[in-house]
């Protein structure tokens, strides 16, 4: 047989494609919270990294999972207790449910660049629509306003995932910290404020050391994007607190394994040039010394320091083609945050100017040094989280978890395990894990029933949904179908249409 005829025969086998088959439903309303509701017939992946099992009853009441267990259909043909009529059903026959995906690294923005995103309703929507519940904030416009948001998130008075604020140290009056007092002080007003945790970027040691011992005293987690600073890994081991310290993205760990502890930037580097600093981050892994490496991510895991790499948000440095062409950008990128992606120096991340495939080749090996990190870190028995730290560098919200889900897997991780890192891991990482990250009869009712398996294809976790293969035939998924937060389901394809419908009306406004 010719290569063409069999192109040819494939192609013919392929070209009936299937709508996707919606979910049928009984009593169930976008944005509504019943008193009762059954997820039937579902194959769950749960959060703590365990294979695929059912099919299975999932029972919600009220906001809470009530219990989970195997489907029984005779019981149901009966009138057993499963087939009352005062319950709201989801038949999720063919479909995986999975807990609420977190993404533990987020920036809420209703603008960029002074350019407005139509208040916050376009970002939290791409957020559940994209299967994601809670989002851990890492740096707000406002720490008040984002500490509002939270609360208005918690009574389920706007359409939101679950919100936990870290105030980034340095934002408002953290600018006025001079004295490991100053310090001190700062800490107990960001406490006082209502915060979650407390987001660090980079700081000197004795400023550090005293940050961290009074978020000790107040019971305050910590997230460290570390930067090209005085501090390094070293130093998030020597302060942070066990379970409660986690590092960000990956500056702070290479640099701390170089034998001579500063990476070697040529004499003309300016950290403040964001071309310069990226571009040279993009040599910084292969610095590292194996040995110390080794020898530093053992102690890292002793010390019970967990990792939220967000490998998502440097991906346009290695493939700068492929960010910028996004098959979303059509109709979800809002106008305004495309033109924060433009390259433009006052843009923080928008630093592609006189980007070369020089720089792509260094950092795809950059890539594959950190991926391998990442895997060492785990199977020594560290903690790995997810975050897409979208809103920069080419990433939409919720869009870049997904993302980040995908680099897991090129990293090395399986499946199961990638789920974990979202949901269960993500939890611990919060201080959450007795009630989320889980579907667990007390744990609370967070969700995302998915058309398709994401073990076989994570693309399935899309918002909108991606073309398949089933049963030799292509089809179109719907992607997460019902998003249920805090027991409230939301209709999947009815977020991703309002968020069209956003950005539609922003683009006929010219912006």
């Amino acid at each position: 047989m010719s290569v063409r005829l069999g192109s040819l025969l494939l192609a013919g086998a392929l070209a009936v494609a299937s709508a996707p088959v919606a979910a049928q439903t009984r009593g169930v309303t976008h944005g509504i919270r019943p008193a009762r509701l059954v997820i039937r017939n579902a194959t769950i992946v749960d959060g703590n990294g365990t294979p695929a099992r059912g099919p299975v009853d999932i029972h919600l009441e009220g906001n809470r999972i009530a219990r989970v267990v195997p489907a029984d259909p005779v019981s149901r043909r009966r009138g057993g207790e499963a087939s009352t009529q005062d319950e709201a059903v989801i038949d999720a026959t063919g479909k995986f449910v999975l807990p609420g995906l977190i993404n533990n690294h987020t920036h809420m923005q209703s603008n960029r660049s002074g350019e407005s995103l139509d208040g916050f309703e376009y970002y939290m929507k791409l957020q559940l629509a994209n299967g994601i519940t809670a989002v851990r904030e890492v740096g707000a416009e406002s720490n008040a306003g984002s500490i509002r948001l939270r609360e208005q998130s918690a009574r389920n008075e706007i359409v939101a995932p679950r919100i936990f604020v870290y105030p980034q140290f340095w934002s408002e009056e953290g600018r006025l910290v001079k004295t490991a007092e100053d310090a001190r002080v700062h800490m107990r007003r960001l406490k006082a404020l209502g915060a979650d945790g407390v987001k660090f970027a980079g700081i000197d040691r004795d400023l550090m050391a005293a940050a961290y011992d009074e978020a000790k005293k107040l019971g305050l987690p910590t997230a460290h994007h570390i930067g090209v600073e005085e501090t390094n890994a070293w130093d998030e081991i020597a302060f942070g607190v066990s379970g409660k310290a986690s590092i960000e993205h990956w500056y702070g760990v290479p640099d701390a394994a170089i034998e001579d502890k500063r990476q070697h930037f040529p004499s003309d580097y300016n950290y403040l040039d964001e071309t310069d600093r990226f571009r040279w981050a993009g040599r910084l892994w292969r610095e590292a010394h194996p040995r110390l490496l080794d020898s530093l991510l053992t102690a890292m895991v002793n010390k019970g320091i967990t990792w939220v790499p967000t490998l998502d948000i440097y991906e346009a440095s290695r493939d700068l083609q492929r960010a910028q062409t996004q098959p979303w950008f059509t109709d979800m990128l809002h106008p305004s945050l495309a033109n924060y992606f433009k390259p433009d120096p006052a843009n923080h991340g928008s630093y592609f100017i006189g980007w070369s495939s020089t720089d792509e080749v260094y950092w795809k090996e950059n890539y594959r040094l950190w991926m391998s990190a990442l895997r060492d870190f785990e199977r020594k028995g560290g903690i790995i989280g997810c975050g897409d730290d979208a809103g920069f560098i080419y990433q939409v919200y919720g869009y870049g978890l997904i993302r980040e889900m995908e680099l897991h897997a090129e990293a090395g991780f399986h499946p199961t395990k990638i789920i974990e890192h979202c949901t269960g891991n993500n939890a611990k990482i919060l201080g959450r894990e007795n009630d989320l990250g889980r579907i667990r009869a007390g744990w609370l009712a967070d969700l995302v029933v998915v058309d398709g398996n994401p073990l076989e294809d994570i693309k399935v976790l899309y918002a909108g949904g991606t073309s398949a293969l089933k049963d030799g035939k292509q089809v179109q998924t719907l992607g997460p179908e019902w998003i249920v937060k805090d027991g409230i389901p939301y209709s999947g394809p009815q977020l991703v249409s309002e968020i069209k419908a956003i950005v539609s009306k922003a683009k006929a406004r010219g912006r």
